[in-house]
């Protein structure tokens, strides 16, 4: 084989192997989203759910709410939970969950953003 095809070849799988990679972070995100966040965010991050009405949870689907908070609010938020008034809203995962789970799932938060 010449250079020029080893040369072209290499880029190709250096690029289908990123893209694998990149797809396999947004499927672990999503993953990560079903296992701890949907039963309360729901599945689709607008909180429709029966406990998230009941905690009125806020529409991460809705520009407002996304502009409304940093990733690092919300990285904290997920590290720490949150209480209002005495009263736990989301329990933290910052024992559960790696730091690369909890940026993982910020930009799982952020996908939402319309």
């Amino acid at each position: 084989m010449n250079s020029k095809l080893l040369t072209r070849i290499s880029i190709m799988a250096l690029l289908f192997g990123g893209l694998s990679n990149w797809s396999a972070k947004a499927d672990d995100a999503a993953q990560l989203w079903d296992k701890n966040c949907a039963a309360c965010h729901g599945k689709d991050g607008k909180g429709q759910t029966t406990i998230g009405r009941k905690l009125q949870i806020k529409d991460f689907t809705d520009a407002k709410t996304q502009a409304s908070f940093t990733d690092a609010e919300a990285t904290k938020a997920i590290k720490e939970g949150i209480s209002k008034d005495g009263q736990l809203k989301m329990k933290a995962f910052g024992d559960k969950l790696s730091d690369d789970d909890i940026k993982a799932l910020v930009a799982r938060v952020r996908s939402f953003k319309p």
